[in-house]
């Protein structure tokens, strides 16, 4: 299997998912203006930082092959194994290809589809197990305060997380996408302070109930550049959606990168 497959995460991960914005030849068209426009960044040539995207389902084997330094993932994934399951993309099939992520727990998926904590829960099992790195999206409903916020997002991550992990690859690696519903598609982000609040908790509640899990804590709902260096070392980088759609944007969120990770701890 490939390096890029199989190598560590960075602690630093810009990701976007196109969803249904992008047809095949524009969301190429975008990979190949990224790639161009970061393929000599520091940020990504020290390894401190990685990207990713998250494409439609029959445009991931040509982003594969013109990825560069980008990783590839799907917007979602059955969660069965294999059999008779028409419409379903199995994990087994995206780590075949080449996959590196799988989309779980969107909003979206939640609200159209009709996704249960319970099926979220088989879909990261069933990714982890095929050695998929879950980008599980999290987020309370409403606007509340930040300590109900991060409970209610730990109830999702407690629910989502496979209890029985000793048949499971090594390292045990998620990507928990904190995305406030309310803040999805909104003029603006949630507040910094909020932000931060949240995944302060979240983060720490997260190590201790979780201790063998090597998770990547990024920031998505309205994420825009700018964000990043408000945001400090509270984050471990952002899930971008509309503000992805310009390539320059990538860059431009790299360029925050060096003062972020100067406040890391």
């Amino acid at each position: 299997m490939d390096d890029a497959v199989t190598s560590p995460l960075p602690d630093r991960l810009l990701g976007t998912s196109l969803k249904m914005y992008f047809g095949h030849r524009r969301t190429l068209d975008w990979l190949a203006e990224v790639t161009a426009l970061t393929r000599d960044h520091p940020a990504l040539t020290s390894g401190a930082a990685g990207l990713f995207l998250l494409p439609q389902f029959p445009s991931i084997p040509a982003c594969l092959e013109a990825a560069g330094p980008v990783l590839i993932g799907a917007q979602n994934v059955a969660a069965r194994d294999s059999g008779a399951w028409t419409g379903e993309v199995s994990a087994a099939v995206l780590a075949e290809l080449g996959c590196r992520f799988a989309e779980i727990g969107h909003a979206e998926r939640r609200r159209h589809f009709s996704e249960t904590e319970g099926l979220i829960r088989e879909k990261t099992a069933t990714a982890l197990r095929h050695g998929l790195i879950p980008v599980l999206c999290v987020g309370e409903v409403d606007a509340v305060p930040a300590e109900e916020a991060a409970a209610e997002v730990m109830v999702q991550i407690r629910s989502a997380l496979p209890t029985a992990t000793a048949d499971l690859p090594r390292p045990l690696t998620v990507v928990i996408a904190y995305e406030p519903v309310w803040a999805i598609g909104a003029a603006e982000p949630a507040d910094v302070d909020h932000i931060a609040a949240v995944c302060t908790v979240v983060r720490s509640r997260t190590r201790a109930q979780f201790p063998g899990l090597d998770f990547r804590l990024i920031y998505g709902g309205s994420a825009r550049p700018g964000l990043l260096t408000r945001l400090g070392a509270a984050v471990d980088g952002l899930f971008l959606g509309r503000f992805a759609h310009d390539p320059a944007a990538i860059p431009a969120i790299l360029d925050e990168l060096p003062d972020v990770i100067k406040l890391s701890p």
